[in-house]
C-alpha cells in the first residue's frame, strides 16, 4: 500500500522529504483529485491538510462511513493547527480503546 498526500505545495515538499511519493496539489480542483485518490485501491493512507479537508468535509465524512481504506489523516498546513479542528485519528482511538488521547503542554 502507498502513502499519498492531498495538500498545498509547501506541505507537499515536506511530505516528499519524508518519503511520500504520491502527492496531489489541488489548483481549485480538490474534489476531482479526491475522487481520483478514492477510486484507487493501491493507497492505504492519505494525508490531507485541514484546509482542504474543510473543503471536502461532506465527501470525507461519507467516505469514512463507507470505506476503511485509505485511512484519511488530517494534518495542519504551514499556518498551523486550526483551533476548532476535530482530530479524526484521536476520535478513532478513543472509540476503539475508550481512552482520550491528549497532548498536554
Amino acid at each position: 500500500m502507498k502513502v499519498a498526500g492531498l495538500c498545498d505545495h509547501d506541505t507537499a515538499v515536506g511530505l516528499q522529504l519524508a518519503g511520500v511519493s504520491e502527492l496531489f496539489v489541488p489548483d481549485g480542483n480538490e474534489r476531482q483529485l479526491w475522487n481520483e485518490i478514492a477510486e484507487r485501491d493501491d493507497i492505504g493512507i492519505v494525508f490531507v491538510t485541514e484546509h482542504i479537508a474543510e473543503t471536502l468535509d461532506k465527501e470525507l465524512k461519507e467516505y469514512r462511513l463507507r470505506y476503511h481504506l485509505p485511512i484519511v489523516v488530517e494534518i495542519p498546513d504551514k499556518s498551523g493547527r486550526k483551533k476548532d479542528h476535530v482530530d479524526y485519528v484521536s476520535y478513532l482511538i478513543k472509540k476503539a480503546v475508550g481512552i482520550e488521547v491528549n497532548k498536554e503542554r
